[in-house]
């Protein structure tokens, strides 16, 4: 295929996956769904389950081979730049100020899931199409533990921000847990990818590694970029050179995570996390969250989509093995984040409300099984029973919370309560 031909192929998909993202999401808003969900699923409707089950040839045609590296770099800069959007998005204070208070919840939320986890994988690892061959069962296990443990952290602040929750004890404790919980499960898939096939040297290099950058970041950095934040506050404007710079660093941390050992997501979400709060970094999300959230992220959707096959569940065997797993998600993870809140002394309904909003998988999801996919961690098999899970917990999330929590909470919360979260980054959930 010639370039002009290259190039012309990969307009026309592009205006598919434009066309499909803005239609699902609707339809989810439509019906009182994050609009992430209905991006979520329009990837799986443009990829082999449903548009080359009835089309195969019209598919095939618009999604050709050719054009699929261009597809892989934009889904990668789109899912970096997300995540370097949730870091500019994160509330270390908040975090700090109920990190205590979420601890019962954030430990439960991530032990449970581990236990269910390893235990699931002792009957998994001899189900074929799922792991890698050459996975040890410890590998195995903390993927499972890590990929159950999840959260959709922007998702579950989305809804908190909707719901003017959050200044309340619920949108406060359910943020900081969150926060925690994937902290965790983000460490424990950098260990499974970095001891992969290479070794303890390899973990060990990945975890000091992360360890020290995340603390340049987070003090030689933030103090270097202060001045640069101090200008921007002062006059009120972002100078090319200033935005340049911003995604110069972003470049380079997500360069300086993959050298390391780790994923290029883990530089960026650093980096959001570092940068100064104030106008600097309200402006640089303003310019990148629209090209990033309306564009870029449904290429992430469509390449994962592209790599579903739900034909898979058509045996008894594999379509038993996701109810199992489905089943054991969401007990691990909603009872457990529950029954924590309700020990720590929270109400039922905050407590039920708690369990209903930590079990959203939603994007993170799709980031870690795409991520242990290109890593060969996991098969087809086990990569498109994980998109369904992150699928069906994404959808209970916001109608389990309106039925344990009410609408009528939500109006009681404070009108001035702190919304320190902005909801132009957070769009996508």
């Amino acid at each position: 295929m010639t370039n002009p031909e290259l190039a012309w192929a990969f307009l026309q998909q592009l205006v598919v996956i434009l066309l499909a993202a803005q239609l699902f999401g609707y339809l989810a808003k439509f019906i009182g769904q994050p609009r992430v969900v209905g991006e979520m699923i329009a990837g799986v409707v443009l990829g082999p389950s449903l548009f080359g089950l009835f089309w195969p040839e019209l598919q095939q045609g618009i999604f050709v081979a050719d054009t699929m590296p261009i597809l892989y770099i934009g889904a990668q800069i789109g899912v970096g730049l997300y995540m370097f959007l949730v870091g500019l998005e994160f509330n270390i204070r908040l975090f700090k100020q109920q990190a205590r208070s979420a601890v019962g919840v954030s430990l439960a939320g991530m032990i449970v899931p581990f236990i269910v986890g390893a235990l699931l994988c002792v009957w998994l690892l001899e189900q074929p199409g799922l792991f890698a061959a050459n996975i040890s069962y410890t590998n195995a296990a903390l993927f499972m533990g890590a990929a159950i443990a999840i959260t959709a952290f922007p998702m579950l602040a989305r809804i908190i921000y909707e719901r003017k929750l959050a200044g309340t004890a619920l949108g406060t404790l359910a943020l900081a847990a969150g926060a925690i919980d994937d902290a965790a499960a983000w460490i424990v898939l950098a260990v499974v990818l970095a001891s992969f096939g290479g070794g303890a040297l390899l973990a060990i290099k990945a975890v000091l590694g992360g360890a020290i950058y995340a603390s340049l970041m987070l003090t030689k950095v933030r103090g270097w970029l202060q001045p640069l934040a101090d200008k921007v506050e002062h006059t009120g404007v972002l100078t090319q050179p200033v935005f340049l710079l911003v995604l110069l660093l972003w470049a380079l941390s997500a360069y300086a995570m993959e050298w390391v050992g780790l994923h290029a997501v883990f530089g960026g979400f650093l980096l959001g996390i570092a940068m100064p709060r104030g106008k600097m970094t309200e402006m640089v999300s303003a310019r990148l969250s629209n090209i990033t959230v309306f564009l870029l992220l449904p290429m992430f959707f469509t390449y994962s989509g592209l790599k579903t096959k739900l034909d898979v569940l058509g045996s008894w065997q594999v379509f038993s093995t996701a109810l199992i797993i489905l089943a054991a998600s969401i007990f691990a993870k909603g009872v457990a984040c529950w029954a924590a809140a309700r020990i720590g002394g929270a109400d039922n309904r905050t407590a039920m409300a708690v369990g209903a909003l930590m079990n959203s998988r939603g994007l993170m999801e799709l980031i870690i099984i795409n991520i242990a996919l290109s890593y060969g961690v996991i098969q087809q098999g086990l990569f498109s029973i994980m998109v369904l899970m992150a699928i069906v917990t994404t959808l209970m999330a916001t109608p389990l919370f309106q039925l344990v929590y009410g609408r009528h909470m939500a109006k009681t919360a404070p009108q001035t309560a702190e919304q320190d979260i902005n909801p132009t980054a957070l769009k996508a959930g």
